[in-house]
C-alpha cells in the first residue's frame, strides 16, 4: 500500500504477531474464571488492525467504489457455498484492489475464528460471511486462494455444529473445488494468510507455504469425511478419511495417538465390508503410529507426576483400544471364512475347502494387485513398518485349522493386551465385550478343528471364562449383558452335548452308551437348559409373570431358547419311564409355546420360521410318543399287579 510508510506498516505486521501469540500460546494459560481473556485482548488488535486498512484505504480516494462493492451490497445468505466460477470477474486476485481486499477479508476471518473460538457463534459468522463478500467479486489467484478456502472450512465447521450439515456440504465441497481448480490451472505454492501482514525478511519459503496450503486442503477433506458420515455415505466417507490420513502423514502434521485410534477406526469400516487387505493395513498403520507416541510412563513416574499420570492413562487407554480393533478384525476374518467353507449343517465342506485352496494362488495374485492400487500410509520412515506388521497376519480367508491358528493367536495377543487396561474393576462392560469376543475367537476356531475331542475342550474353554462372570453379575445393573452371557453359554452347553454324544457314538461302535457317558451327555444337556431357563427368567414381571408380549430385542432369542429347550429335554437319557414323561410333557409344553405364542402375535411368525415349523411339527409327533409310553407303563404296572 503506497500510502503506508514502512514505520506503520511495522506497526501493523507487529500488532498480528502479537494477536496471533495471543490467540495460539497465550490463551493456553488463561485463568479458569477468565477462558477467554486473551483472545480478547486478540480481538481487539484485529480491530486496530481492521481500523487502519480501512484508514489507509480511505487515503487511496477509492473508498468510495469499494463501499459499493463490498459493505453496501445485500448480505450474501450462507446457501450451500459458492461455486468456484462464480467467484467474481470484476477484480483480479493479483492486482492491488485484489490484494487490499484480500488483507481486509483477512482480518474478518480471524475476527470471525475469534467470535467462534469464544462461543460467539452468530458474530463469528457475520464476520466470516464479510470475508466471502470482500473476496466476491475477485478471482482466485496465488495471493487469495488460501483464504478462500480458509473461510469456507471454517464457515462448513460452523454450519455442522448447528447441524445444518447440507450448509456446512456446499462450503466445504466448494473449497475443495477451488483447490482442485487451482492446482490444476496454477500449482505455485500460494501466499499464506499470514503473509499478509509479515515484512519482508519474515515471509515464508515456497516449501513452507506449500505444506501450509496443503494442511488446508486435509482440513477440507478432514471436515467433508465427517459431513458425508453424517449424511450416511458411508464409503464416501472413508475413502475421504483415508485421504486425510495418508495427507497427515505426508505433512507430518499428525498426533500419533489420534492418528492412529483414526486409522484403527477406519479398519472396522473395511472389515464390515469384507475389504480385509485395507482393514490389516489400517490397523498395522495404527499399530506403528502409536509407538511414536512413545513408551507408556511406568507406575513409578506416574505417582511422582500428574502430567505423567495422566499420560501413562490416556496411552494405556488408546492402546488397548487399538487392540480391542485388532480382535474385531480377527473375528471378523474367521467367521467371514466359516460362512464361506461351512456346509448346510454348519459343518466344514471339504470339497468347497479343496476348491478354494486351488483358487489360493489367484486370490494371492490379486491382493498384490490390489495393494498396487490402494492408497498405502507411510512415509520414508514408516512404510516398511507398516509393512512387517502387515505380514504377521494374513487377509485372505484361512482355509485351514493351521491359518486359523495364526489369525485367532494375532485376537487373542490383542485380548490379553485388551485386558490389561479394561479390567473388571471399572470397566465392567469393555471387560466383558472383550470376553465375549474371546470367546466367539474360540468357537470360530473350533469350526476348522477336525479333532472333536480337542473341540470340545475349546467350548469348555469358552465356559470357563463366562461361567463365573455371568453367575457374579448383578442382574439389577447388568441384565443385558448377563442375558447374553447366559444365552451364549446355554448354546456352549449344547454344543458340547452334540459332540460329546458324536464321539461316543464313534467310539461305542453302534453299541448302547456307557452310563458315564449317559452322565455326562445329561449333563451337558441339564446345564443348557439351565442357562436357557435362566434367560427366560429374566424376562419375567417382578411379580414373576411371563409376559403376555415380548419386546422386539428379546422377541426372535425368547422363542429360539423354548423351541431349544423342547428340543433339549426330548434328548435326555433316562432308563425310568417316569423320568422319560416328564420331560417329553417338558418339551411338548415348550414347543407348544413357540406355536400359541405365533398364533397369538402372527408378526411374530416371520422372526422364527423354520423354529415354529419344527414346533408344530414336534406339538403333533410327541404326544403319540407319550401315549404310546403311558400305555406301555400302564401295562407294565398291570404285569407286576398280576405277580403280586
Amino acid at each position: 500500500m503506497a500510502s503506508i510508510n514502512s514505520d506503520e506498516w511495522r506497526a501493523i505486521c507487529d500488532k498480528f504477531t502479537n494477536a496471533q501469540n495471543l490467540t495460539e500460546v497465550e490463551s493456553r494459560n488463561d485463568p479458569e474464571n477468565e477462558p477467554f481473556r486473551s483472545k480478547y485482548k486478540a480481538r481487539e488488535l484485529l480491530r486496530e488492525i481492521y481500523s487502519s486498512l480501512k484508514c489507509f484505504n480511505a487515503g487511496e480516494g477509492d473508498e468510495e467504489s469499494r463501499e459499493e462493492s463490498t459493505d453496501q451490497r445485500p448480505p450474501v445468505e450462507p446457501v450451500d457455498g459458492q461455486r468456484e466460477d462464480e467467484c467474481g470477474q470484476d477484480v483480479s486476485g493479483d492486482s492491488a484492489a485484489g490484494l487490499r481486499a484480500a488483507k481486509l477479508g483477512a482480518v474478518e476471518y480471524y475476527l470471525g475464528v475469534n467470535h467462534v473460538d469464544t462461543e460467539e457463534l452468530s458474530a463469528g459468522q457475520e464476520h466470516l460471511m464479510n470475508c466471502m463478500k470482500l473476496l466476491e467479486r475477485c478471482s482466485v489467484s496465488s495471493e487469495n486462494v488460501s483464504l478462500f478456502i480458509h473461510v469456507r472450512n471454517q464457515l462448513g465447521i460452523l454450519w455442522a455444529s448447528r447441524d445444518e450439515t447440507e450448509t456446512a456440504q456446499g462450503f466445504l465441497e466448494t473449497a475443495e473445488a477451488i483447490y482442485q481448480r487451482y492446482m490444476k490451472e496454477d500449482g505455485t505454492p500460494p501466499t499464506d494468510m499470514t503473509e499478509y501482514f509479515t515484512t519482508e525478511e519474515n515471509l515464508l519459503t515456497h516449501q513452507e507455504r506449500n505444506k501450509r496450503f496443503e494442511l488446508a486442503y486435509t482440513h477440507t477433506m478432514y471436515y467433508l469425511a465427517q459431513i458425508y458420515k453424517n449424511l450416511g455415505q458411508n464409503e464416501r466417507a472413508a475413502t475421504y478419511c483415508h485421504s486425510t490420513l495418508q495427507r497427515q502423514l505426508q505433512l507430518n502434521q499428525f498426533s500419533p495417538m489420534e492418528w492412529a485410534l483414526n486409522a484403527a477406526t477406519l479398519s472396522q469400516y473395511y472389515i464390515t465390508k469384507g475389504q480385509f487387505m485395507l482393514g490389516r493395513h489400517c490397523l498395522s498403520a495404527a499399530s506403528v503410529i502409536s509407538g511414536l507416541a512413545g513408551d507408556v510412563p511406568s507406575e513409578a513416574a506416574a505417582q511422582e507426576s500428574e502430567t505423567e499420570s495422566e499420560r501413562r492413562e490416556k496411552l494405556r487407554q488408546q492402546r488397548a483400544e487399538i487392540a480391542r480393533c485388532w480382535i474385531k478384525y480377527c473375528l471378523n476374518l474367521l467367521q467371514d471364512a466359516k460362512k464361506v467353507l461351512e456346509d448346510n449343517i454348519g459343518e466344514l465342506d471339504t470339497d468347497r475347502q479343496e476348491e478354494l485352496k486351488r483358487a489360493r494362488r489367484r486370490e494371492e495374485e490379486e491382493e498384490e494387485k490390489g495393494r498396487k492400487n490402494a492408497l498405502l500410509f507411510g512415509s520414508e520412515d514408516t512404510f516398511d513398518s507398516i509393512a512387517s506388521v502387515e505380514e504377521k497376519v494374513q487377509c485372505l480367508f484361512p482355509l485351514d485349522f493351521t491359518e486359523a491358528r495364526a489369525v485367532f493367536l494375532v485376537g487373542q495377543n490383542n485380548v490379553t493386551q485388551a485386558k490389561e487396561y479394561f479390567v473388571m474393576d471399572g470397566y465392567v462392560t469393555d471387560h466383558i465385550e472383550i470376553l465375549q469376543d474371546h470367546s466367539t475367537l474360540f468357537r470360530s476356531l473350533a469350526f476348522f478343528e477336525e479333532d472333536l475331542e480337542r473341540r470340545c475342550k475349546m467350548h469348555k474353554r469358552r465356559v470357563d471364562m463366562l461361567e463365573p462372570v455371568c453367575q457374579d453379575l448383578n442382574s439389577q445393573y447388568y441384565l443385558m449383558i448377563r442375558r447374553q452371557m447366559m444365552f451364549e453359554l446355554a448354546e456352549t452347553y449344547s454344543e458340547m452335548m452334540d459332540l460329546k454324544l458324536t464321539l461316543a457314538n464313534r467310539q461305542a461302535d453302534a453299541q448302547s452308551l456307557d452310563s458315564h457317558t449317559i452322565k455326562k451327555f445329561n449333563h451337558l444337556c441339564s446345564a443348557s437348559v439351565k442357562y436357557f431357563q435362566m434367560f427366560l427368567d429374566s424376562l419375567r414381571s417382578p411379580e414373576g409373570k411371563i409376559p403376555e408380549h415380548l419386546e422386539e430385542e428379546v422377541l426372535r432369542p425368547a422363542l429360539v431358547a423354548r423351541f431349544r429347550v423342547g428340543r433339549l429335554h426330548s434328548r435326555l437319557i433316562s432308563s425310568s419311564p417316569s423320568a422319560q414323561l416328564e420331560n417329553l410333557n417338558n418339551s411338548v409344553e415348550n414347543y407348544k409355546y413357540v406355536v400359541d405364542y405365533c398364533e397369538a402375535h402372527p408378526e411374530a411368525s416371520a422372526t422364527v420360521e423354520t423354529e415354529l415349523e419344527l414346533s408344530k411339527e414336534m406339538v403333533g409327533l410327541l404326544p403319540l410318543k407319550i401315549n404310546r409310553l403311558k400305555a406301555r407303563m400302564a401295562t407294565n404296572n398291570t404285569d407286576d399287579d398280576a405277580v403280586h
